[in-house]
């Protein structure tokens, strides 16, 4: 018998104290490796920082995090929390605990099944 799998949206602000951009950047490497691994194990769907409005455009030094956004894919509610609450992020306090929220998603388009892109990709030259 197989498992139903269910998809999960995490909604992750950071702290906005003083030091909340340097615990961010302190352990951004060790995040993007655990999520990359957890992507490629097909446990997590999609993720990416959420920027500030009007920092988009701006050179990588200069970004606004405002937080994360994750898709999970998990058997309940209770594993998409622990997939989350095992993450550098978590754990070295980037997150705002109190403010994360994580609902149950019903996919209305097809997510990228390719794993360990950390950065977009440029589009590939048409011939």
């Amino acid at each position: 018998m197989s498992v139903k799998m269910h998809q999960y949206m995490v909604w992750a602000p950071d702290h906005t104290d003083e030091g909340a951009l340097a615990r961010r950047l302190a352990v951004r490497h060790k995040h993007l490796v655990g999520i990359n691994k957890i992507i490629k194990q097909g446990v997590l769907k999609v993720a990416g920082a959420l920027l500030a409005p009007g920092s988009e455009d701006a050179e990588p030094h200069d970004l606004i995090f405002f937080g994360s956004a994750l898709i999970y894919e998990a058997e309940s509610l209770e594993d998409a929390r622990r997939l989350a609450e095992a993450d550098v992020y978590w754990k070295e306090n980037v997150w705002d605990k109190e403010k994360m929220v994580l609902r149950p998603l019903l996919i209305a388009t097809t997510l990228p099944e390719k794993a360990g892109i950390v950065h977009p990709m440029p589009a590939e030259e048409e011939d």
